[in-house]
């Protein structure tokens, strides 16, 4: 869905994030920060559940209903589809809308299929502990929609290792379901699947499981708003021809 130009003796109504500086101003931006929009897409039932897995699977031929925590977050973004996921594919260790200064992107021969996320922006610690974080291998990035789409969808999906407790990990954006009151020309989802440390036997009632997904979610949260608020900005700039 494309919109108007704007005209360009109009006055510029958005802003960018403000760029984190160091590791405490990414604590205070990503995770102490309420985030202006909740995003969390919450479950009420077991069969609800089963549900939006279904729909996952059949959206990206992955079977996630295995995994103890399927844990997906959405926001509208007023661009269209193709332009968020142009800036989706500009995904590094630049970005204002990411905490790089804890979670650093690092992206093998500067390609999107392997990453790495470091601690500390640091690939080695003592004994290797940490480092990185976890490693995403590229599953499939589907930069045009599938001919049999209808919801013009694009993503990235990614195979999850490390000591980072994610199994898959996803970005994908498409279209708006009107029936589903959703108003905004693209739906931006960002989405995992995990058992906590990897163990499919660890329960998701442990508190431990309960405090990481904790702060998972308004990590998560802050981040999707500070890319709605980013690729909002910039498509006036585009629009306004700046």
């Amino acid at each position: 869905m494309l919109m108007k130009k704007i005209s360009k003796d109009k006055i510029l109504t958005k802003t960018p994030p403000v760029r984190s500086k160091n590791i405490f101003s990414d604590i205070k931006q990503f995770l102490l920060h309420k985030p202006e929009r909740p995003t969390l897409v919450k479950f009420k039932t077991a069969q609800e559940r089963e549900a939006y897995s279904l729909r996952i699977m059949q959206r990206l031929g992955l079977k996630v209903s295995n995994y103890s925590v399927l844990n997906v977050h959405k926001i509208g973004v007023e661009a269209p589809v193709k332009f968020v996921f142009e800036e989706l594919l500009r995904w590094s260790g630049h970005s204002t809308c990411w905490p790089n200064h804890i979670a650093k992107v690092y992206k093998e021969n500067d390609q999107l299929e392997k990453i790495q996320i470091l601690l500390f922006g640091r690939k080695r610690y003592l004994f290797g502990i940490f480092s990185p974080l976890f490693y995403l291998n590229a599953i499939r990035i589907q930069k045009t929609p599938n001919l049999s789409d209808y919801d013009n969808a694009r993503y990235l999906l990614y195979k999850c290792s490390g000591g980072y407790p994610i199994g898959i990990f996803t970005m994908y954006v498409r279209s708006p379901f009107f029936g589903e009151n959703e108003i905004k020309p693209s739906q931006l989802h960002l989405g995992v699947g995990f058992d906590f440390y990897g163990k499919e036997r660890h329960s998701k009632f442990s508190p431990m499981s309960k405090i990481w997904e904790a702060i998972h979610n308004r990590v998560t949260t802050n981040t999707l708003n500070r890319f709605k608020q980013f690729c909002e900005w910039q498509f006036e700039q585009t629009q306004m021809g700046r």
